[in-house]
């Protein structure tokens, strides 16, 4: 075990930091993108704020062709447009920009479907005080749906945090480009299994912590 660590704990550890910036970088960006275009679908529903059918269908025909589109496709067919936004497809700039454009229709319709499960009377009741739109969407809908939207916040790093093994197949580095180069094409098993350990326990780490948090944020609610 201690030869182990000493031949490969350096490069597993550099691994795992990469993986990390990754996954967290992306889930930020998808959400920058994400959550206002998830916002902007659900008040253009029908029984929304302000329903507009034609910009809800063409935000709906967005995000499905983003969501249908596999992300080892997306990963090849946009490596000019991540060269022209960072200056190279390769190393762990490469990937965030395919991660964010994968995740971003994904957190859109996670954010849809969160405020969907708002209760129309509070929007009722918001609307009768005199509260409009915006107030409505930051102030009630957006707070009360807070513990769903952790909870998808959670999900969206567990889903990029897979996809980041597919970004090492093209040179992005991390635990998906340790574990083919080192555990896959060397026939290294310990190190392939120690990649899948690392991973296993950064993603129940993670998806522990979204969950504790959103029902801490749901009690503080009640």
């Amino acid at each position: 075990m201690e030869e182990f660590f000493a031949n490969y704990g350096a490069l597993l550890a550099q691994g795992t930091a990469d993986t990390l910036v990754m996954t967290i970088a992306s889930t930020f960006f998808a959400y920058v993108i994400g959550l206002p275009l998830g916002i902007w679908f659900a008040v253009t529903t029908p029984t929304g704020l302000a329903p507009n059918k034609a910009v809800n269908t063409v935000l709906g025909w967005i995000i499905n062709i983003g969501r249908s589109i596999p992300f080892i496709i997306l990963l090849v067919a946009i490596i000019p447009f991540t060269r022209l936004v960072v200056g190279t497809s390769l190393g762990v700039p490469g990937a965030v920009v395919p991660l964010t454009v994968a995740a971003a229709p994904f957190v859109a319709r996670i954010v849809e479907q969160s405020l969907a499960e708002v209760d129309a009377s509070l929007i009722e009741a918001a609307h009768s005080f005199g509260a409009n739109n915006f107030q409505i969407i930051t102030k009630v809908m957006l707070k009360e749906s807070l513990p769903s939207l952790v909870r998808g916040v959670a999900i969206t790093f567990v889903n990029l945090f897979g996809y980041t093994a597919m970004a090492g197949t093209v040179g992005a580095g991390g635990l998906g480009d340790i574990a083919i180069r080192y555990g896959y094409q060397r026939y290294m098993a310990d190190v392939m299994l120690a990649c899948i350990v690392i991973c296993v326990v950064l993603v129940q780490v993670f998806q522990s912590f979204g969950d504790w948090l959103a029902r801490a944020i749901d009690k503080k609610k009640h």
